[in-house]
């Protein structure tokens, strides 16, 4: 059959017009590269000789024939086309993305019984095959798929693995499903911010893509529109509330700095503060549905689960089901929060889920959890005038700085907020809650005493916030069906984004096991995904060095590594560990007692030139620092860089900038001072 097939490269754009015949084209790339060979093999070493260092999974070898890579061989009676071996990565990918079939060898790897496979796979003009000899680009490659070794195998862009995995698929009639056509180039499950800007950013690519979103309610029976946790239940409402007690501290400060303030008690309104909020996130779910219609993205609200091989069925609110199917679908369904076992906790217990949209003022409440959720909403809720008591079974944010954790809770027990240790195991409802006014909640546990001992507790709220924690909405995705392997808590496991077990399913976000649990995070990740996807690009997420902020009434802000995670992959005896506290100058005046809480520190490499490992920093405003300093810690900025760096006067970030004092086991508590 004669076919039209299309070679990239930097400086030439060929067309070659003529048969495919993969046999021959195999054949003579080995041929044309008979001077390699891989570098796992040492039958040709003698006992003397010193084995070359290991680098890569593949060693460049020093003929001629192997210096250029990767060779694509169109066909037998034409010379291969070859391309600067600092672009075959990129190349291999973009035929990955234009073919249907694309093998990918190395050196010695062709199989007889890989030609007379690939042959049948499709028509020959949608095959690529292509030979890397470059170690550097074949280790890219590796990197890239997650991969180990060569041969590879793209179908329809999804890397599929090698020969025994090609051979697994076919046998099982999947193979031949993936070349079919379908509905749609991709489908998204989940419509929250990951699920969004991967929907968006295929479609601008000129893809077929349909996006499912659907919230089943809590067990509250709370719901909210298209837009995800983040938007709806999470960043976007936290941050006002967060603002909300900002507000209140500021009108408790403005006397000092000149104003008027009426005496008596300043009071506030939850409904209105309540309706403000709901009324901007109402606005960003339309928004959200008006740029979906605008890139041409068909949004379903129906709950899809996969029913077989690239297909899955779409039940709306009415029980109507849509089967649908597809190229690829992405995994984005996010997190939910978890509730435990006790008696009584789904049926008297509210989560983030309600809270936001609480009818009522919340009252005396309970926040059950140690997590950043529990803290953060602790602290909104006191700084609005509630009674706010924390019980914590273990330690405080687990998996940030402790040293922060502890600074974070006594600056929090200084404001007025309690902190209980125990667990609660039973909660019984003494009175419903109505639209006007929260219920009565009486809940028993076994409380810790600070000598160790155990007791009972027992303790009346008017309202109990379960944030012990979240786990993936996957339950009833039916991986099961397409065999799409996932952890204890649901969570896709993948080699990067990509399923481990199912390589045409996709996960980003809070689902994919290990990512980090933030919103950033899961926008990132679904743009350059799309991006690699569907034009060959061989951008990766970097999930490392991420910064973040907890947003607990003096907010923690922090970038790479917790000085307890420093200490284990580094050694104590190997870190610069320099710190300080501070007073910000608005504080000052008003002669604030958060004065002694204000802290910052850089956890520096000591054996390499101090370079900075860990930024954490608790103050005002630390979200609005850490985004900046960011930079730094993702460029490999050291001591010197932050040191070399003029401070801007008078502001906290500018403490960076001056920090001299070393951490040391036996210095007492920092005392701070102003400017």
């Amino acid at each position: 059959m004669a076919g039209l097939v299309r070679v990239f490269a930097p400086h030439c754009n060929l067309l070659v017009r003529g048969a495919w015949n993969i046999t021959s084209s195999i054949k003579s790339s080995v041929t044309s590269l008979g001077g390699c060979r891989n570098a796992s093999s040492s039958s040709d070493r003698t006992e003397d000789e010193e084995a070359p260092e290991k680098t890569s999974v593949y060693q460049q070898s020093q003929s001629a024939s192997s210096s250029a890579s990767p060779r694509y061989v169109l066909h037998p009676d034409m010379p291969p086309v070859t391309v600067n071996g600092g672009t075959s990565a990129t190349l291999v990918f973009k035929l990955a993305v234009e073919k249907a079939v694309c093998a990918v060898f190395g050196p010695q790897d062709v199989q007889s019984k890989v030609v007379p496979m690939i042959e049948s796979l499709t028509d020959k003009e949608n095959v690529a095959v292509a030979t890397v000899t470059d170690a550097s680009q074949a280790q890219r490659i590796l990197d890239i798929t997650g991969r180990k070794s060569l041969p590879l195998f793209f179908v329809k862009g999804d890397c599929v693995g090698g020969v025994d995995d090609l051979n697994a698929l076919k046998e099982s009639g999947r193979l031949s499903s993936w070349l079919e056509s379908h509905q749609y180039d991709l489908v998204v499950i989940g419509g929250g911010s990951g699920g969004l800007a991967a929907a968006k950013e295929a479609a601008r690519l000129g893809k077929k893509v349909a996006c499912l979103d659907f919230v089943k309610p809590s067990p509250q029976g709370t719901t909210w529109g298209l837009g995800g946790t983040c938007v709806n239940v999470g960043c976007i409402p936290k941050k006002l509330m967060h603002q909300a007690a900002l507000l209140g501290e500021a009108i408790k400060d403005a006397k000092r700095f000149g104003w008027n303030i009426p005496e008596g008690v300043v009071t506030h309104s939850w409904v209105r503060m309540r309706d403000s909020i709901q009324d901007y996130i109402a606005s960003l779910n339309w928004g959200y549905r008006v740029q979906l219609r605008e890139k041409s993205v068909n949004y379903i609200n129906a709950y899809g689960t996969f029913t077989g091989p690239h297909e899955i069925s779409a039940k709306n609110k009415k029980g109507k089901i849509e089967k649908i199917t597809a190229d690829r679908f992405l995994v984005a369904t996010g997190l939910r929060p978890r509730f435990p076992d006790a008696p009584g906790a789904k049926e008297c217990c509210i989560s983030s889920d309600d809270l936001f949209a609480l009818p009522y003022n919340p009252g005396k409440t309970l926040c059950v959890g140690a997590s950043y959720v529990s803290l953060e909403c602790a602290g909104f809720l006191h700084g609005i005038g509630l009674d706010v008591t924390v019980m914590v079974r273990s330690i405080l944010l687990r998996g940030f700085d402790q040293d922060i954790a502890e600074r974070i809770r006594k600056h929090m027990k200084e404001k007025g907020i309690k902190f209980e240790s125990g667990v609660p195991t039973k909660f019984e409802q003494i009175e419903a809650p109505t639209d006007e006014k929260p219920g009565r909640v009486k809940v028993y546990g076994e409380r810790t005493l600070e000598n160790g001992e155990k007791e009972e507790y027992v303790e009346e709220y008017n309202t109990v916030l379960m944030a012990i924690g979240r786990d993936a909405v996957t339950e009833d995705c039916g991986f099961e069906v397409v065999g799409v392997k996932h952890s204890k808590s649901g969570k896709v496991i993948g080699r990067h984004e990509q399923s481990e077990s199912t390589p045409y399913v996709y996960a980003i976000g809070d689902v994919l096991d290990g990512c980090p649990e933030l919103t950033p995070v899961a926008i990132q990740a679904g743009r350059v995904l799309m991006r690699r996807l569907y034009t060959g690009n061989m951008e990766m997420t970097e999930y490392d060095k991420i910064p973040t902020t907890v947003f607990t009434p003096l907010e923690y802000g922090c970038c790479g590594l917790s000085e307890d995670d420093a200490m284990k992959k580094y050694g104590k005896e190997n870190l610069n560990i320099y710190h300080n506290v501070f007073v910000p100058l608005e504080f000052s005046v008003p002669e604030r007692m958060d004065t002694a809480h204000c802290y910052c520190k850089l956890i520096c490499a000591k054996n390499e030139d101090d370079r900075v490992l860990g930024y954490h920093i608790l103050s005002p405003n630390s979200g609005e620092i850490t985004q900046g300093f960011g930079i730094a810690l993702k460029l490999g900025g050291k001591k010197a860089d932050f040191d070399r760096l003029i401070g801007i006067h008078p502001t906290v970030a500018e403490n960076f900038t001056t920090l001299t004092l070393l951490k040391t086991d036996d210095a007492g508590e920092l005392k701070a001072s102003g400017c």
